[in-house]
């Protein structure tokens, strides 16, 4: 973890250094000091971090150079981003003057310089520490040395043969199930895959199998060989091999003379002509299995290959003769835990864990590319599992094993990573004390109940070094007084991650010391019922995302101060809101979400700068002054657009709504929300159009026929009159909505029969129906979706709900369904 810190730190401080250069001036010899002793101290906490367990002197030391780390990097920011606020007071005139009077107003260069030099001299000695207690530096190439701690951690985990646990608990079916598939003559399969997250148990299980009586008799040859991260192929195939051969002094040097092609070809042979069990342990990609198969036979054979992974695809090898076992959790259904509810929200910012040397290269990702791709490789690794998934399969949700989170809440809280805090009223000076001896306090996540009576105590001297400050359970949490409710928010001046949200004291503001916290790079109030934000908001110009979508209630006044964060990629205006003027938009060049842009009191033509923008959700008040030049003047970035919601808040906007569709041909999601009427001819043409939500629009009943021409439309949702008040049947014609997978209607009163043609929506597979109050029967259509896998019905009229009981009128239609989902009847 040291190790991840320093790097993390180090990498920090170069873009830092490359990007604000020129407001390093005076502290900048001391700045490239202190990163070459980072990078000297690299070397050896790779060992060190691996040592941190068996030396309770290690561990303090490493602790103080995981705290020296962050406040280097504290120091040099804050420095730049003063001197860079000086600057812009200041104007570009007098360069020479203006650092002149740094001092007085409140830079101290010697005094940076001293401290960053103190720290250094305090990494330095660190290091000295370190090599008293016999830690080795260990660079990326050296091949000699102490193990590093990824090395240590393999030999740590390897798995052998002949260690047989005993009394295991839990997974006899899984033996007895797997053991049948081995030794069973008709039906075979030549690979068995055993999948699931790390401390499932099936190392554990693969050995049970492989000393089983009936695969002993079964099998003539047997082998064990832990794959794990980093392996050589050959090898894996000399070990292999030798233990199949049951090889003595003379074959073994025979099998390690022979090039790889020979030992590849002789394992081939052996595998196809005797009945063989191998077990592969461990294997975590798929190019590991794809580099060892070419060893083994892809004709009839007796033998088995059985190996165990965490990797979900490692274990379907879709191109072999392969059974799939996945081994679940003991109990399952209380294992599971949504992050939301334990720990931090996967919404929730984690600051510095990617950096633009890593988007660079990444061939033109974005960091959000980046941590989606780690997050499914996560997934496919069973250490998370996905709890929703969107239209185009990007995670939702997700939720944790119990083991998973233990594990992580013991190594956060080893390592200070993170304190969880459940009640205001527990004693902080004992926290502070623990703090002091682990290492200062960086990440803060606090529970609020009905006993606390603050959001969090100014008095905690630890605030100063918290980066980030959550809030949770302000939803159920009324405050006692409202009064100075934010203020101590000050105290926290290095914070980068601060979420706020759901917060209910209507006479709360943002408090203007917020402009202090410059360091910010992720500020949320969501849901909560805050009116206005000081123009000092203005400060946090490294902000990349600001979420001010407060309650919709709430008319909020924005000052036009947004314009200085020129990092932001996410921004969240709020649903009503007023600004003195326009609030200006066109300096956001990094922007890739914009919720909530008012064409009353923001200009449409700052659209045009912002290239790389990808969502959009723009309110229509009023009549647009030429728009249809607006949207030609920025038509290359509407090219770029992949999510459009459309709110249409005037009955005269509908054509110029339509217009906003036509000039987002890319799109892949896009809701309509008010008076639409007519949908633009050229939709059936969108070739990336998949999800379509419609509300309130007011659709001609002509105009079904548009939507089930989409080609690619695998997701649709009807809500409340999405077509005119006078449609009383709604009907799925024959060929309809090819692809659609997923369709939910709710709240179509008018509704009072829908029909299901034969041979509509052939492919879907979920279908939800609620708070139609009109429908006393369902279509007889629905028995022609064989592919119907979950039909959820609530919140329908008494006479419907009792139809499609297991004895009612209606219930033919669904009882082919695998998942029925009814709810409570309306009253």
């Amino acid at each position: 973890m040291a190790e991840a810190v320093v790097s993390v730190v180090l990498e920090s401080v170069r873009d830092f250094t490359i990007q604000e250069a020129k407001f390093l001036s005076g502290v900048s010899r001391q700045v490239e000091a202190a990163q070459t002793e980072l990078e000297f101290m690299q070397g050896f906490l790779k060992d060190a971090d691996a040592r941190q367990g068996q030396d309770t002197g290690v561990r303090i030391c490493v602790a103080k150079i995981r705290d020296a780390a962050y406040d280097l990097e504290d120091i040099i920011e804050t420095y730049g981003l003063k001197v860079d606020s000086k600057k812009k007071k200041r104007g570009l005139k007098n360069v020479l003057k203006r650092f002149a009077c740094i001092f007085k107003e409140g830079v101290d260069v010697h005094m940076i310089a001293a401290e960053i030099e103190n720290i250094t001299t305090k990494i330095s000695a660190l290091r000295s520490n370190l090599q008293s207690y016999n830690i080795k530096e260990i660079r990326d190439r050296d091949s000699g040395g102490g193990e590093s701690s990824l090395q240590l951690h393999e030999r740590l985990r390897r798995s052998y043969s002949h260690v047989v646990e005993r009394d295991v608990v839990g997974l006899e079916s899984n033996v007895e199930e797997l053991v049948m598939h081995l030794v069973k003559d008709e039906n075979r399969h030549q690979v068995v895959s055993v999948w699931g997250m790390g401390g499932l148990g099936k190392t554990t299980l693969a050995r049970k199998v492989y000393h089983h009586k009936k695969v002993r008799q079964h099998f003539h040859s047997f082998a064990w060989v832990c794959v794990s991260q980093r392996f050589q192929v050959r090898n894996v195939w000399e070990r292999i091999l030798i233990e199949l051969t049951s090889a003595t002094k003379e074959p073994k040097q025979e099998i390690k003379d022979m090039t790889d092609d020979e030992i590849a070809k002789k394992l081939f042979l052996f595998l196809q002509e005797m009945r063989c069990l191998v077990i592969l342990d461990d294997i975590w990609r798929t190019e590991a299995w794809n580099l060892l198969e070419i060893a083994f036979p892809n004709v009839e054979t007796e033998s088995t290959i059985l190996l165990t992974t965490r990797n979900q695809a490692v274990a379907s090898l879709p191109n072999r003769n392969a059974y799939r076992h996945q081994l679940q959790p003991l109990n399952e259904n209380e294992s599971w835990e949504l992050l939301e509810k334990k720990t931090i929200s996967e919404n929730a910012d984690i600051e510095g864990l990617i950096f633009s040397r890593q988007q660079r290269h990444s061939l033109g990702k974005t960091m959000e590319d980046i941590a989606r791709d780690w997050l499914s490789e996560l997934v496919e690794r069973c250490l998370v599992q996905v709890g929703t998934s969107g239209s185009t399969g990007t995670i939702k949700s997700c939720r944790i094993h119990d083991l998973v989170r233990d594990m992580c809440l013991l190594r956060a809280k080893e390592e200070s990573f993170l304190q969880i805090k459940y009640s205001l009223q527990e004693n902080t000076s004992s926290m502070a004390a623990e703090a002091t001896q682990l290492g200062k306090i960086r990440r803060l996540a606090i529970y609020l109940d009905k006993n606390a009576d603050m959001l969090v105590s100014s008095r905690d001297e630890t605030n100063g070094h918290v980066r980030s400050l959550l809030f949770f359970g302000l939803r159920e949490w009324i405050p006692k007084s409202e009064k100075g409710l934010l203020s101590p928010l000050k105290d926290f001046k290095v914070l980068r991650v601060l979420k706020v949200e759901g917060l209910r004291a209507r006479r709360v503001e943002l408090p203007s010391e917020i402009g202090n916290m410059v360091h910010l790079r992720f500020l949320s109030v969501r849901r909560s019922e805050i009116k206005t934000s000081p123009p000092s908001l203005g400060n946090l110009v490294c902000l990349q995302t600001l979420d001010f979508r407060v309650s919709s209630y709430i008319d909020m006044v924005i000052p036009n101060v947004i314009k200085k964060m020129k990092q932001l990629r996410h921004l969240y205006l709020p649903w009503n809101y007023r600004a003195k003027g326009k609030v200006e938009l066109s300096t956001l060049g990094h922007l890739q979400t914009l919720h909530n842009l008012s064409s009353e009191y923001c200009d449409l033509k700052d659209v045009g700068r912002l290239t790389n923008l990808r969502k959009l959700k723009i309110r229509v008040l009023g009549s647009l002054q030429n728009l249809e030049e607006i949207l030609k003047s920025t038509s290359s970035t509407l090219n770029r657009i992949r999510s459009l919601i459309v709110k249409n808040d005037t009955n005269s906007g509908e054509e110029q709504a339509m217009q906003i569709v036509s000039s987002c041909p890319g799109i892949y999601k896009l809701t309509l929300d008010g008076p639409i009427a007519e949908l633009p001819k050229e939709l059936h043409n969108y070739p990336n159009l998949t999800k379509l939500v419609l509300w309130s629009c007011g659709l001609k009943e002509d105009q079904m026929g548009i939507l089930e021409k989409l080609p690619n439309l695998t997701n649709l949702k009807l809500f409340e009159k999405p077509f005119e008040e006078n449609t009383k049947i709604l009907v799925f014609s024959r060929g309809g909505f090819p692809s659609l997978e997923f369709l939910h209607v709710s709240r179509m009163d008018q509704i009072t029969e829908l029909r299901v043609e034969k041979g509509a929506m052939p492919r879907l597979c979920q279908l939800c129906i609620q708070f139609c109050s009109g429908l006393t029967t369902l279509p007889d259509g629905l028995r022609y979706l064989i592919y119907l896998k979950e039909l959820t019905i609530r919140w329908m009229c008494r006479e419907l709900h009792r139809r499609i009981e297991e004895d009612g009128e209606d219930f033919y239609k669904i009882q082919h369904v695998p998942c029925l989902l009814i709810g409570e009847p309306l009253d």
